[in-house]
């Protein structure tokens, strides 16, 4: 299964490592240290370039910037479980 991130971006669900609240970079310094380093390594991946930022997405070689919000997100994996698609 796939996991829709925004725009035309999509990606499989078992390369997902953790889908967060980007807000949390606001509030965490780790957090924010953690995408700066990514950012600085070169896998930041922003999904929209015009639509705001609310989740980031890690998966096992990138982090996407994503405009559609963490709870969403989650809620689309939640519904693919056990379905055949």
């Amino acid at each position: 299964m796939f996991l829709h991130l925004g725009e035309e971006k999509s990606i499989r669900n078992k390369e997902i490592i953790g889908i967060f609240n980007y807000e949390l970079i606001k509030k965490s310094k780790a957090t924010k240290e953690f995408i700066d380093i990514m950012n600085y390594d070169g896998v930041v991946q922003k999904v929209s370039k015009e639509k705001e930022v609310k989740s980031f997405i890690v998966s096992n070689d990138k982090v996407f910037l994503a405009p559609i919000s963490s709870v969403t997100l989650q809620k689309r994996i939640l519904n693919s479980i056990g379905r055949n698609d």
